[in-house]
Formats: C-alpha cells, sequence, structure tokens
C-alpha cells in the first residue's frame, strides 16, 4: 500500500518515477514472458474513494476487494458486477490521526474456507483500528484491536493453524492472532521489517511453511519461517532492488513470484534466486498497483491510482508456462 500525502512523506524517486508515469504518453502492450494477453477488466470509481487496495478470490469466480479511501468491502462478481459488502464507520476525528496517511482505511483481505472474510482497519483511533471479520449474510464487526499509532496493511491467513497474520508498515511488526480474534501477538520485531520514513513491512503470504513480506521502503522480499512451536524464525532476505514493492503473489513454480511495484507502476517477475524482470509496465494500463491474485494461469492485478489519480482498475493476464 502506498499513499501520496507530502512529499517529505515520501522518497524523491518514487515520486519521480510515479509522476514519469502519470504523464506518459499511452503506448502499446508492454507485457513481457510469461505473461500474455494483459486487458484492464474493470474499472473503478476514484470520486467515490473505489481505490481498490488487496484482493481475495473466491472458488466460484468472485473477487472481494478492499476500497482503502471508501473504507469498503466490496464482492465483484464474474460478470464484472461490484457489489458492496460493507462500509465501516467512519471515525469521529474523521481519521486524521491515521499514521503516516492521515485518513481512514481498509486495506489487507484474506477469504477463509467458509465463506468467512477477514480485513484490516485502520484509522488511528484504539476503537476501530484492528483486525474486523464479515460472514456470508452478516456483519462485518472488529475481532481484534490493534494498536492505533500502528498502521495494520497486509493480511495472510494459516489455514492449518487457523492462525491469521498482519503486517504493521509503521511499527515495523508482524502480528499474529487466531481468527477467532483476541488479543494479538507480535510474532516478528525484526529490524527487516523496519520502514525508513514512509512505510516498512507490507504485503504477506503464507509459503511452504513460512511467512513471506515485503518491505516498501527498502524494497525487499523477506522470508520467516514458521517454527514447530509456532514462533518466527530467522529472517532471510530472499530478494532486494524492488522499489515501491506492495502486495505480491506466488506463481505455483515454487518460490517464484509476481509483486507489485507501486511506485514505479510495474509488475516484477521475482525468481528464486531473487533476480527479477519487469513483465507489466504502465503501458498495460497500471496505475500505482498493489495486489496481485491468481485463480489457475488468470493474474489479476489491482491498481488504486493512489499518485496518478486517474483511472483505478482491475487487469487480468494469462500465465503461461515457463
Amino acid at each position: 500500500m502506498f499513499k501520496k500525502l507530502s512529499a517529505s512523506a515520501v522518497s524523491a524517486a518514487v515520486l519521480v518515477a510515479a509522476a514519469a508515469t502519470a504523464l506518459s504518453p499511452a503506448a502499446a502492450s508492454a507485457e513481457s514472458a510469461p505473461l500474455s494477453s494483459a486487458r484492464i477488466a474493470m474499472r473503478f470509481d476514484l470520486a467515490k474513494g473505489q481505490t481498490p487496495e488487496n484482493i481475495a478470490l473466491a472458488p466460484g469466480g468472485a473477487a472481494y476487494i478492499t476500497f482503502a479511501k471508501g473504507r469498503q468491502v466490496a464482492e465483484v462478481s464474474p460478470n464484472g458486477t461490484t457489489r458492496i459488502l460493507a462500509t465501516l464507520p467512519k471515525p469521529a476525528d474523521g481519521g486524521i490521526h491515521a499514521p503516516v496517511l492521515g485518513f481512514p482505511l481498509t486495506v489487507g483481505i484474506v477469504r477463509a474456507h467458509d465463506g468467512t472474510l477477514y480485513f484490516l482497519y485502520a484509522t488511528g483511533t484504539p476503537d476501530l483500528t484492528g483486525v474486523w471479520r464479515l460472514r456470508p449474510g452478516g456483519q462485518a464487526q472488529r475481532i481484534a484491536a490493534l494498536p492505533a499509532d500502528g498502521l495494520p496493511n497486509g493480511l495472510t491467513l494459516d489455514p492449518r493453524t487457523h492462525t491469521l497474520y498482519v503486517t504493521d508498515s509503521v511499527l515495523g511488526t508482524v502480528w499474529s492472532l487466531p481468527t477467532t480474534g483476541g488479543t494479538p501477538t507480535a510474532w516478528s520485531t525484526a529490524p527487516e521489517l523496519a520502514s525508513t520514513g514512509f512505510l516498512g513491512a507490507n504485503g504477506l503470504k503464507i509459503h511452504n511453511g513460512a511467512v513471506w513480506a515485503t518491505n516498501l521502503d527498502k524494497g525487499t522480499i523477506l522470508r520467516i519461517p514458521i517454527l514447530q512451536d509456532g514462533r518466527a524464525g530467522s529472517v532471510r532476505t530472499e530478494a532486494t532492488g524492488l522499489p515501491g514493492i506492495d502486495d505480491f503473489a506466488f506463481t505455483g513454480h515454487g518460490d517464484q513470484l509476481l509483486a507489485a511495484l507501486n511506485g514505479p507502476g510495474e509488475v516484477a517477475l521475482v525468481q528464486p534466486d531473487g533476480s527479477h524482470s519487469i513483465v507489466l509496465t504502465p503501458a498495460d494500463g497500471l496505475q500505482n498497483p498493489t495486489s496481485i491474485a491468481l485463480r489457475g494461469d488468470t493474474v489479476y492485478v489491482l491498481s488504486a491510482a493512489y499518485v496518478t489519480a486517474k483511472d483505478p482498475n482491475l487487469l487480468l493476464a494469462h500465465l503461461n508456462d515457463d
């Protein structure tokens, strides 16, 4: 997640890259192997706060999306219909004390096998900031409070242990808690998770017995093993040189993954050895991409247009076999 509030809040390099993206003329698709057939499948309404931040896919073809500035959770059907499932209450102070950003926002989202949605809300207030749950046909409710001076951002679920993990981009922490809710545990506070002035730990996934996280400020991908007793192991940096990295998704080919580079407006294919190549660019329609998901060989990429301020969208692409 990457927001433009003031020049002092964001590194000059990222802002320059984002400005170049916004001002560059339209171009033919710049997709690169193994992606093909990139197209904008859906456009959202910026005036309604429809800045898509994170995505969770359902077996039936639906996608669940958080609209950060709209404080909403939405369902996008396979035919492209958007239905708002929940609008979270606005904090009494309007959210002006939300750390770094100064507005309330819905962020990470995951879906459990029974259809329950878990998502994050960051407001800068102790009564609303935390982990929220929405059961099918039910009402959204907070199940765990998180520190109001932090910024919960990425969310993932370990279905084996029914454990939720949360990145805090301001406090440099990965929190853990059961899906039943309660008091979160500071699972990891490793220095690799810390920010360097804007946002640190960001995207988050469970993969092959480890928690994987990104650090936006440092442009890194981190792997934290889940030890046999559930504690966090030692952090290992798996990739570097990924400016403005947000969320990501594994491709199904070992540790290979696709990562959204928010500021540059790109998607990178990151190999298990840490090397990477750019496979989607603004020429494909990306507008500050925030998150990625895969359903089979279809790649979903959300763009929130936080900096470009135009055309927030959902892009689909085909993932070819290597």
